[in-house]
């Protein structure tokens, strides 16, 4: 399906009856990242996904910040008529939640960060990301999947399930250029998160895949320590995106806080 937020187009699912739960994918994917995720849960949740702006079929915006995207979300969730939601973002959506959290706390029911941390980047990490933007623009969108496919998927579903790799390959390969150069923008000046994570006073999960090389475990154990009365889950034989690697052990466990969120 497709809207109109903040001046352009927004592509989304919406699938499934209960508490709603917006999915936040990350980079350089589109909201397809969460299809084991969207009406498989166990709890009854009506789950949603949207494309950041400048993926999938949501258009490139200006300005292209991780408070946009967020703002982007929210303006969704007002046009589906809800007024709070349990966002659940991966990586860069994590970045996204946060964002999120800061600007807008009245419209989250819960927190899920995924395979994310809460820092800004660092130079090295900026100059790093600034040599991707000018792959992207030499070369196209396949260079960079090229780059990121062996850091994106842990090496038991590299082993295990190439053909998932593969599939990975192929959406990352298919992302807008447009898309991709603002996401790195974004992610090169989105703030420190650190003390965010504080202020959160809302039922937090934080997942993690035990293989992940891009935002470790030890950056999960992180936030779960700053996070008062967060939870902490590792995935066993997952690596970034966990939710795609072990969908079956993602959703029980996403499953297992909606319900927690609803008995309460």
């Amino acid at each position: 399906m497709i809207t109109f937020a903040n001046g352009h187009a927004l592509g989304y699912d919406d699938a499934g009856t209960g508490i709603p739960v917006l999915f936040l994918h990350g980079f350089p994917h589109n909201r397809s990242l969460w299809s084991a995720q969207l009406g498989a849960l166990a709890a009854p949740a009506r789950t949603i996904s949207m494309d950041l702006r400048g993926f999938g079929e949501s258009a490139p915006g200006t300005p292209c910040t991780v408070d946009a995207y967020a703002d982007d979300a929210v303006t969704l969730l007002d046009q589906l008529g809800i007024e709070r939601a349990v966002v659940v973002g991966l990586s860069m959506g994590g970045y996204a939640t946060l964002a999120l959290w800061r600007r807008h706390p009245s419209r989250v029911r819960a927190l899920v960060l995924c395979d994310t941390r809460a820092g800004a980047d660092s130079d090295a990490t900026r100059a790093a990301r600034r040599e991707m933007q000018a792959l992207a623009k030499a070369e196209g969108c396949t260079a960079v999947a090229n780059q990121l496919l062996d850091g994106m998927v842990g090496r038991t579903t590299r082993l295990k399930n190439p053909e998932l790799a593969d599939a990975l390959h192929r959406m990352m390969a298919l992302a807008p250029l447009l898309g991709v150069v603002g996401a790195l923008d974004a992610m090169m000046a989105r703030p420190d998160s650190t003390p965010t994570l504080g202020t959160i006073d809302v039922p937090t999960l934080i997942v993690v895949g035990e293989e992940d090389v891009l935002t470790p475990v030890k950056e999960a154990r992180a936030m779960h320590l700053a996070i008062a009365g967060s939870r902490l889950e590792v995935i066993a034989g997952a690596g970034h995106v966990s939710n795609v690697e072990r969908p079956a052990t993602f959703n029980h466990v996403l499953s297992e806080f909606l319900i927690s969120l609803t008995a309460q």
